[in-house]
């Protein structure tokens, strides 16, 4: 039964962020935000909400090792998994933004969640509040910098959601919230099922199955898109969505209940591995071809994500 539940929330998570999407998309143009600030923000916000609900869940349940394990998980899955797949499929081109802004801002994210860690084996209301107004600052240079650019940047966002009326666009958002709370009370429900039949940790199930589950949107549309031959999801945005997984999610999340670290795998090992999948991918941009990430360099990447899986579950 535990199966079932984690089929079923995984489907209303999915389901309920793209609702979330469309209904925020629709919204934003309501209110005559740029095509650009909404890729840049509402986008990014709405497609975390599937890990925000899920941590947050988990969390007022008291399972802190769950909340984040979502987010550790999910991060690795975004590089490991997600970016290892795509790039096997088809080869992915890195702009210069990556290692100008991008990817130090996401390294820098990913250093200052294992120091407020392992500082006192906690994430409080002031900590997280810190990292949202860390976020915030990102979000001005990132759409300072966006501006400088071509429209390019926002190729995402679809024009047509603007012409939605507002009732169409509350009920996207009704449908949106209710498959969200549900989707995530039942995976978490069903997640700590699952993880006492087959003896082993919550955190082990959250950093490995819930973590898959709430990468699939990023992970589908990004082979679709490479199957199609058509430009697939870029590295920058899989960078945008660890900075939001860590500032937004365990940032409000924190705010809601202080985030306790009780697993030894945690700071252990798992840590070690978000930030390992992270800066890796600088010298996987420049080394063998330059500014390229093509398909031996996605087997390599898809290679460690297994072995990370194996690891977590042989713990």
């Amino acid at each position: 039964m535990s199966i079932f539940f984690i089929l079923v929330g995984l489907v209303l998570l999915v389901v309920g962020g793209e609702f979330l999407v469309r209904a925020s998309v629709g919204l934003s143009f309501k209110l005559n935000l740029s095509k650009m600030v909404i890729g840049l923000t509402v986008v990014s916000f709405a497609t975390s909400a599937p890990e925000l609900l899920v941590s947050v869940q988990a969390a007022l349940e008291g399972s802190s090792d769950m909340a984040l394990g979502n987010v550790i998980g999910s991060n690795i899955a975004n590089i490991g998994l997600v970016l290892g797949i795509t790039a096997v499929i088809s080869a992915l081109a890195i702009d210069r933004d990556f290692y100008r802004f991008n990817w130090p801002v996401m390294v820098l994210f990913s250093l200052a969640l294992y120091f407020l860690l392992s500082n006192d084996g906690k994430l409080t209301a002031v900590e997280g509040g810190g990292l949202l107004a860390a976020l915030g600052v990102y979000l001005f240079f990132l759409i300072r910098r966006a501006r400088k650019s071509r429209e390019e940047d926002a190729d995402g966002v679809d024009e047509g959601l603007g012409q939605a009326s507002y009732f169409k666009i509350f009920i996207w958002l009704i449908i949106g919230a209710l498959a969200l709370y549900f989707g995530s009370e039942w995976l978490v429900s069903g997640a700590k099922d699952l993880a006492t039949a087959v003896g082993v940790s919550e955190y082990a199930i959250s950093v490995t199955v819930i973590a898959i589950g709430t990468s699939v949107p990023e992970l589908a549309a990004s082979v679709i898109a490479a199957l199609k031959k058509e430009k697939a999801i870029s590295l920058g945005n899989l960078i945008g969505s660890n900075i939001f997984n860590i500032a937004s999610v365990l940032g409000i999340t924190s705010l809601i209940r202080d985030i306790e670290v009780t697993s030894d795998a945690i700071l252990g090992t798992n840590i070690y591995w978000m930030l390992g999948f992270a800066i890796a991918l600088l010298p996987l941009a420049f080394i063998p071809k330059t500014l390229q990430i093509g398909r031996f360099k996605g087997l390599f990447l898809v290679g460690a994500y297994i072995l990370f899986i194996a690891l977590a579950f042989a713990a």
